[in-house]
């Protein structure tokens, strides 16, 4: 079983550092609860919704990794669900750089085969496939785990199944709050629909 994955939302909880960029670009006192709603979306989103211009991106980028490395952590069990599998790979708009940063300080780096940094690597922002496409040259993926559509519409137009984190507003092939229950629910399922009807 490989797995390629979301890294911000999906294996760490980055969302307050992505929140806090938001509020310290607008110069104002924002409603965090709202500003993650609109990031839930995607970043261009929220940008819009609050009248930033893209040209702040790299500033944004800038104050939200930073923040990051700091404050953000992975999410509960997902240790248990990276030992569970063959290969793990990321696909992320985040710098490979703050990547590994992360992954090292929580020790989870020596469960990834591969990290794809997609604008530094020259790719189209997710939902466009291309990063995905780059991935499936070297590596089979049975699985793709996002926490917004935009993860996972790359996949679907792969025919990948795909997992849906923390978001039931998003179509996907399963959906789980916790990774506490991504062995009985999604791991176990598969298996068992693999399985041919002479193994049962």
């Amino acid at each position: 079983m490989n797995i390629l994955w979301d890294f911000d939302g999906t294996l760490f909880d980055t969302y307050p550092a992505l929140v806090e960029g938001i509020v310290k670009l607008s110069q104002k006192d924002l409603d965090r609860s709202e500003v993650l709603k609109w990031l839930k979306i995607d970043s261009k989103t929220a940008f819009k919704h609050y009248c930033l211009s893209e040209d702040l991106r790299e500033e944004f980028q800038k104050l939200h990794i930073n923040y990051s490395k700091l404050h953000s952590r992975p999410f509960d069990h997902l240790e248990d669900v990276l030992a569970s599998v063959d290969n793990n790979i990321i696909v992320t708009h985040r710098d490979k750089e703050s990547t590994i940063y992360l992954l090292e300080k929580f020790h989870l780096a020596k469960y990834f085969k591969e990290i794809v940094s997609v604008e530094e690597q020259g790719f189209t922002r997710k939902p466009h496939c291309s990063s995905y496409e780059y991935v499936l040259k070297s590596h089979h993926i049975d699985l793709v785990m996002g926490d917004r559509d935009l993860d996972l519409i790359p996949a679907r137009q792969l025919n990948i199944k795909t997992v849906a984190f923390q978001n039931r507003n998003i179509a996907a092939d399963f959906h789980i709050d916790s990774y506490a229950d991504f062995i009985p629910m999604v791991l176990n399922q598969l298996h068992e629909t693999q399985q041919s009807p002479f193994d049962r």
